[in-house]
């Protein structure tokens, strides 16, 4: 009964937004937008926790019960409810505890047996995925910023696997695919998998420290 509601309250709350139009506020992580129309939210139910389940302020694990709610900002909606896919056009950014997303156009992909949450999220052109990585010896978060033509998130392995001429930064350090066919991929934890031919470019800031000069 609690997995048929969950659906219900996805395929309702996505139905609703067929062929609409509007801006929200944006993430500052990828780009701005205008504050004139709240996002559109999807919960995504989770069953039990994950590997590296989000952590609340001060430690603690988000519970079991509690939805992954992700806000999508598009200037247009169509949901299909018949084959549960939901398309989002124009200006394109999505929030995510787990990342951030922008692009041209995201494709959604409802699960109809795996808790009802998203199955799998294409993005097409001008994208820009943002994830974060655990910092060295329990520091900060280190952001790691993906750009490509196409991305495709897969929510049964946390996967990002970028497509078409993809390049990823960390830091000032940037990892650059020299073929159109070299696929990057992001995992659940932060790390990147590069498959085909790629260069790496490691920057290191100056000594902003003058030189002693020798007597």
């Amino acid at each position: 009964m609690t997995r048929r509601w969950a659906a219900y309250a996805i395929l309702s709350s996505l139905g609703m937004l067929a062929n609409a139009h509007g801006q929200g506020t944006a993430p500052s992580t990828i780009a701005p937008r205008a504050q004139n129309q709240p996002a559109e939210k999807v919960s995504t139910p989770v069953s039990k926790p994950p590997s590296n389940s989000p952590t609340k302020p001060g430690g603690k694990s988000e519970s079991p019960e509690e939805p992954i709610v992700t806000e999508i900002y598009a200037d247009k909606t169509v949901f299909d409810s018949a084959k549960s896919i939901g398309t989002f056009i124009g200006h394109v950014i999505v929030t995510d505890p787990r990342f951030n997303i922008q692009g041209d156009k995201l494709t959604v992909f409802i699960s109809k047996t795996q808790n009802e949450g998203f199955e799998k999220a294409e993005v097409e052109g001008n994208v820009g995925v943002v994830r974060d990585r655990p910092g060295p010896n329990g520091g900060p978060p280190e952001h790691m910023v993906g750009r490509a033509d196409k991305a495709v998130y897969t929510a049964s392995d946390g996967r990002f696997e970028l497509t078409g001429n993809p390049r990823v930064q960390q830091g000032l350090n940037t990892h650059v695919a020299t073929s159109p066919d070299t696929v990057m991929i992001l995992n659940e934890t932060g790390q990147l998998e590069t498959h085909g031919p790629s260069r790496t470019e490691i920057r290191q800031q100056p000594n902003s420290e003058k030189t002693p000069s020798k007597p």
